[in-house]
């Protein structure tokens, strides 16, 4: 009601959650109650495309607006339901669709490899990126950090959400036209405002978030948290990372004619190991 008096959008996120509730199974409205953004429509929410529709059905009718329905291909979370219906709103351009990233593809554009590598899997956005790492109890430094009582250290999991900066800047980031950010150009330079409030041990899934606060070559800086559920673990108020452009280069076409763009001439140059990811 409020909305419609006013038209003011910052109503439009309480609406959204509450429309989507409705159609939510009891038992997982919950997750709703104190979700991120990252919380995902079918996976976490069980929401299928039929139940979509009846989802935009009712928000059209709320909010008093229309939405095509080839515009909703690239919702996959909250995140993305929100930031879509706040667009509309406000008649601004749609952003980018969030990319979903298995473990395969984050393993063959980080320059970070296994075992060093901290992030299962992750989301990348024009605004952010989300990821998730489950601590197994197998890692070479739980060893000896601490003796019988293995314990993730802080300096690892500030380690993972710069890891988590880094893709960002791979697969989410703007360029300048024809180049892109060469993977073995990005390094850490430094952080302020690291808190940690929790501690990890085996079994625990870490959920990650960064978001760029400040991006003008050749430094980016990001805000970033991990928590576990919904305790908070670490807290980062800035994390600043040095990059360099390099050139775009093309894969020449295949046999079937198709051309693909290759992510940067050092990728192209140095191949995946994946031999290490799949070990």
């Amino acid at each position: 009601m409020q909305f419609r008096k006013t038209g003011n959008a910052d109503h439009m996120p309480a609406i959204v959650i509450g429309v989507i509730e409705r159609f939510v199974e009891p038992d997982l409205r919950p997750k709703l109650k104190d979700a991120d953004d990252d919380l995902r429509l079918i996976e976490d929410l069980g929401i299928d495309s039929l139940t979509m529709m009846e989802i935009v059905i009712l928000v059209e009718e709320v909010l008093q607006l229309t939405i095509n329905n080839d515009e909703l291909r690239n919702l996959r979370t909250v995140g993305d339901v929100k930031t879509f219906i706040d667009c509309k709103i406000r008649g601004l351009p749609l952003p980018r669709p969030t990319k979903f990233l298995p473990i395969e593809h984050i393993g063959s554009v980080m320059p970070v490899q296994p075992p060093f590598l901290f992030l299962n899997e992750a989301s990348v956005s024009s605004t952010g990126a989300n990821g998730k790492y489950k601590i197994t109890g197998q890692e070479f430094f739980l060893q000896g950090h601490f003796k019988d009582n293995p314990v993730m250290p802080a300096s690892i999991m500030l380690e993972a959400l710069g890891q988590l900066a880094v893709l960002f800047l791979l697969e989410g980031a703007s360029t300048e036209p024809g180049k892109s950010i060469g993977s073995n150009t990005i390094f850490f330079t430094g952080c302020e405002g690291v808190r940690a409030h929790r501690i990890c041990k085996p079994g625990d899934l870490l959920t990650l978030s960064i978001k760029p606060k400040r991006m003008k070559m050749p430094l980016a800086t990001f805000e970033g948290a991990i928590r576990v559920g919904q305790e908070k673990a670490v807290i980062v108020e800035e994390i600043t990372l040095t990059f360099a452009y390099v050139e775009s280069a093309v894969v020449p076409a295949a046999a079937n004619g198709t051309v693909q763009p290759a992510a940067d001439s050092e990728v192209a140059a140095n191949p995946p190991l994946r031999v290490a990811m799949n070990a």
